[in-house]
């Protein structure tokens, strides 16, 4: 199966260091974009790990913990809003 492709909106500036070095390293943009994401995630790897399993280790399963990490508002500040129904 062939892979799905979906467009990432970059400033002026940054397309034009991916063109340049994409024309100089004779390679696609897609693939100068694609290597650099991948290494970026590989050097970040431990903090996106960590930051996972501290969204994880604040959700208990209930849908007033899912909007608490979505919002950032603490459940006793969903609860003076009127919190949520049962």
């Amino acid at each position: 199966m062939a892979a799905a492709t979906a467009p990432i909106k970059v400033d002026a500036s940054t397309d034009e260091l991916v063109s340049h070095a994409a024309h100089f390293m004779s390679r696609t943009k897609k693939d100068v974009v694609e290597a650099a994401v991948r290494e970026y995630i590989d050097t970040h790897r431990d903090e996106i790990n960590a930051g996972i399993k501290t969204a994880l280790g604040q959700l208990n399963g209930s849908d007033a913990a899912a909007i608490s990490l979505v919002t950032g508002l603490s459940l006793d500040d969903l609860n003076d809003l009127g919190g949520l129904p049962e």
